[in-house]
């Protein structure tokens, strides 16, 4: 088996994400086999923006001398502009719902299956009904659990959401070496 050259780039918080986000879109496109030529068959990187800073080389001849010692499954990442992280004291935002009135609440007998919820009962022997009727006709195991619910409206009470800093931003990630063909 040969090998071949591949170099790739991307953005993100950090060289593990974009590494992992390359890995992934690469065996989309060329499947998962060993021998696929891309960045999916290395098992890892690694970082050398040290040595291509301190070379004061222009990035695409470096990345050339550095492949010329390189073996097969080699990878190595170089960050050409470092992510910029969020300094906000506070990185969410809370949105409060607020629903005006008294809250109700009822117990409910819920049939579920394996990984679905198939109905919502007033009563255990409804429930029991429906759950042996489904679990007769498919042959699936089902169960019942007690929970508590809101007669009316809405039980959801409130919204996190991350507040992102205006001066955030991404990094820059280069990634090339060796693929197994």
């Amino acid at each position: 088996m040969g090998a071949c050259q591949f170099e790739n780039s991307g953005r993100g918080k950090s060289a593990q994400q974009v590494f992992a986000r390359l890995q992934d879109a690469a065996e989309r496109e060329c499947g998962d086999d060993r021998y696929n030529g891309t960045i999916s068959t290395v098992p890892g990187f690694r970082d050398i923006t040290n040595e291509w800073k301190s070379s004061k080389k222009e990035l695409n001849r470096f990345i050339s001398n550095k492949l010329e010692d390189a073996n097969k499954y080699d990878c190595f990442c170089i960050c050409t502009n470092p992510p910029v992280e969020n300094k906000n004291k506070t990185k969410s935002q809370v949105d409060h719902i607020v629903t005006p009135g008294t809250k109700k609440w009822v117990l409910k007998y819920v049939v579920y299956t394996h990984d679905n919820q198939l109905g919502s009962y007033n009563t255990k022997g409804d429930a029991v009904k429906a759950a042996r009727a489904h679990t007769e006709k498919t042959q699936m195991s089902t169960s019942i659990v007690m929970e508590k619910k809101l007669e009316k409206g809405n039980s959801q009470v409130a919204k996190i959401t991350y507040k992102q800093s205006t001066t955030e931003k991404d990094g820059h990630y280069v990634f090339f070496g060796y693929a197994a063909e």
